[in-house]
């Protein structure tokens, strides 16, 4: 899109933008809260996309925005808030196993010998 389109179309333009990112983000947060399969790596990609698109119709964008057009920045705000809460806990979580798997594997990598354990090696009592 070329600054003279941004320009004549900058309010419906901007509208349509934040009405597409919404949809999105709740969409992934709708996933997040069902526990269905997420392909993170393709909403990643429709995110960046919709900030590169918003990034340049900012330009564009008059520096008092309608009452309208401030309630869908408003909406795409809190919608971004609930999306961002509920991938933080997802990462905790994820993070949470990480750690998990991690002990599990070094202890069963481990043949007890500097163990902290009364025991002075596997098997021996």
């Amino acid at each position: 899109m070329d600054d003279r389109a941004l320009d004549a179309a900058s309010p419906s333009t901007l509208v349509s933008a934040l009405d597409r990112l919404e949809e999105l983000v709740r969409e992934e947060t709708q996933a997040l809260r069902a526990h269905a399969d997420i392909d993170f790596a393709e909403i990643s990609r429709r995110k960046s996309r919709s900030l590169l698109e918003l990034t340049r119709i900012a330009r564009a964008v008059p520096p008092r925005l309608d009452n309208g057009t401030l309630n869908r920045v408003r909406a795409l705000r809190e919608a971004l808030q609930q999306n961002f809460e509920l991938l933080g806990l997802h990462l905790s979580a994820a993070q949470e196993v990480g750690s998990i798997l991690h002990s599990a594997i070094r202890e069963a990598e481990s043949d007890g010998t500097y163990s902290t354990s009364g025991t002075y090696g596997r098997g021996m009592t």
